[in-house]
Order: C-alpha cells, then sequence, then structure tokens
C-alpha cells in the first residue's frame, strides 16, 4: 500500500486468470467500470493484481465491495452488474458478513456450468423456508427468482429421491381455463402458459432430459384446472402466477397435497389478471394462512430483483404509480447510478 496526493493505492491478487476475467466484466458492461462508478476510487487489473486506487473512505468501499464478491469471482463465475448492485446494498446496510455467506450456498450447477446460489438475503430466506416447510408461499415482483428457486429446489429433492415425481401447474387466465379453443392435445395447449417453469428446467436438466422425464412422467405439467379430484402424494408441486388463481381455485389446489409432498406456491400480487371485482386466492392466502405451523409465507421486494438493474426500477416506478392511484405518494428508491 502506498500513498500519493493525498491517495492510497492498495493491491488484491487473484488466484488465477478465470478470476480476472470474472471480475472484468466484457467490453459492453465492465464490472471494472461499474465499480468505479459506485465507489469513486480506480480500478485496474494488472496482470492477476487487481489495483484500487481512491481516497481512504473511497478505498475502504471499493475494496470491502471487491471482497463481497469473492465467492463469485475466485471460482471464476461472471460477476454482473446486479451482483455488484446487490452486494452494495448488503455493504450499505451493514449487512456484509451475511451477504458474503450467499456464497458459500450453492444450490446446483446449471447445464451451462454456472453455479446457482440465492443472491439476495431473502432469496437465502426462501430456499431455508422450502428446505423446513411442507407449504411456502412467495410473493413479489418479477425478477425476484420466485418461480426459478422453486425449481431448483423441487429438481434437488428429485435426484435425491426425496420425492418421486414433479407437478408444475399454473392458471391459463388469458384462454379462461377453455384450453379446448387451442390446437393441439393436452401438452401443447398448456405449454405456451408453462414456459417459464420449461425454461427453468432445461437451465438444471437440459432440454433432453427433462424431455425424457415429461415422457416418463416424472415431471408432469398441467393447468389448473385439472388439478381438481387430485391428490398429489410423494410429489413437490409448484403453482406459478397463483395472483390469477380464484379464491376457490387456490382452496381447491392446497388441499390436493398428499403424503410426503411439499408444495410452493408463487406470485406477484401487483400482477393479478382475473376479471374485475374477482379477488386473488394468493392474496387471501397470504392473509389466512400466516402464522399456521408447517407453512412458511416469503414477501420478496424489489431489492430481491435479479434481472437486469432496470427491472428493480421499473418495479419501484410502477409501485409508486400504484401508491399515487390508491391516494399515497410513495418516491421510489433512490439508485445508484
Amino acid at each position: 500500500m502506498a500513498e500519493a496526493e493525498g491517495l492510497i493505492t492498495f493491491s488484491i491478487t487473484l488466484p488465477n486468470p478465470a478470476a480476472a476475467l470474472a471480475i472484468a466484466g466484457d467490453e459492453r458492461a465492465s464490472t471494472l467500470h461499474r465499480l468505479e462508478a459506485l465507489t469513486g476510487a480506480s480500478l485496474v487489473l494488472r496482470g492477476l493484481d487487481l489495483v484500487i486506487r481512491a481516497q481512504p473512505n473511497q478505498l475502504e468501499r471499493a475494496a470491502a465491495l471487491v471482497e463481497l464478491l469473492r465467492p463469485l469471482w475466485q471460482e471464476g463465475q461472471a460477476v454482473g452488474q446486479v451482483d455488484v448492485q446487490i452486494a452494495l446494498q448488503a455493504l450499505d446496510a451493514g449487512r456484509g458478513e451475511e451477504h458474503q455467506q450467499l456464497g458459500k450456498q450453492v444450490l446446483a450447477r446449471s447445464q451451462s456450468g454456472k453455479l446457482l446460489r440465492p443472491r439476495t438475503l431473502k432469496q437465502k430466506a426462501y430456499v431455508e423456508a422450502m428446505e423446513r416447510h411442507d407449504l411456502t408461499l412467495a410473493l413479489g415482483p418479477a425478477g425476484t427468482g420466485k418461480t426459478f428457486l422453486a425449481t431448483v429446489h423441487a429438481v434437488r429433492m428429485l435426484s435425491e429421491r426425496k420425492v418421486e415425481r414433479l407437478v408444475l401447474t399454473r392458471p391459463a387466465v388469458e384462454a379462461g381455463e377453455r384450453l379446448g379453443f387451442l390446437p393441439g392435445d393436452l401438452q401443447q395447449k398448456v405449454d405456451p402458459y408453462l414456459r417459464p417453469l420449461y425454461d427453468a428446467l432445461h437451465a438444471l436438466l437440459g432440454p433432453e432430459r427433462t424431455t425424457s422425464l415429461l415422457e416418463k412422467g416424472v415431471i408432469e405439467v398441467a393447468p389448473l384446472a385439472y388439478m381438481r379430484g387430485r391428490t398429489l402424494a410423494d410429489a413437490f408441486v409448484i403453482l406459478d402466477e397463483a395472483q390469477n388463481t380464484t379464491c376457490a381455485q387456490m382452496r381447491m389446489v392446497l388441499t390436493r397435497l398428499g403424503e410426503n409432498s411439499r408444495m410452493v406456491v408463487t406470485g406477484d400480487p401487483t400482477q393479478v389478471d382475473l376479471p374485475r371485482g374477482v379477488a386473488s386466492g394468493l392474496t387471501e392466502a397470504a392473509q389466512v394462512l400466516e402464522g399456521i405451523e408447517g407453512i412458511a409465507i416469503c414477501r420478496l421486494t424489489s431489492a430481491d430483483v435479479v434481472r437486469h438493474p432496470l427491472v428493480q426500477r421499473l418495479v419501484d416506478a410502477y409501485a409508486a404509480l400504484d401508491a399515487s392511484s390508491h391516494g399515497e405518494i410513495r418516491t421510489p428508491r433512490p439508485t445508484n447510478n
């Protein structure tokens, strides 16, 4: 460490070239440039040495942020803008040590080789809730990982033979549940509504294995309307887009839970597509089931959005609009640019 003109220079030695590439980022969205913009420090890679040069307070902040990201770059996992933003939020909230523990909680490895972890503290709590409870409700805006993390956990339980099959369902609100008007067999009719679930399965298992398990009936996809009258034993059930269930539909599907089964219900209460005047079954369930033993209710927020950083700002902007339309005044959270 050296001092010059009030600036301090500090160097972090990276373990290998893969780590250097991981923290550098690509040319279009350089991670180092993002770190500089957020901390005011200068960050330069010289071989395997990451050199940070800044005023003392800026350097401390930059070094702490790089350290929070260590679990990613140390294993050669690309560090993205979202990773930097979430780490900074944890650092500013005084929860840096908790955030760093996220890097040690690897859930699975995707087909592309990416290590899959919870990326925010609330996502971590959500994963732990699914591990401990037979029924978990996850409420939150788009991009918070509700469906993907549920699918990761379901595939893990299937791989460990803790369940015998996966059952994936969601309401087909756009077609009014009248799937007979769509072309093809049942599988083809419901596929457009279950595309996000398929995407998650393909990322974890690959298209070929996913297709094989579907053909064998180990993975089943069905519209919500086809759940009535069934008992789902030895299964992991995911009900996605549950904000679009009616109260009667929600009661119906919750009571399908059979012996040695788990169920995760996910949805965004701010994106209800039901006809005007029809109450959301998800909203009712979150109220009625609060505090019941064996049931966990997880509420994610815009701070847990792990898509493009802009999505977080979009969620906040629309939340402010919704609040103003109900006579409230809410200012979107400030963001670091």
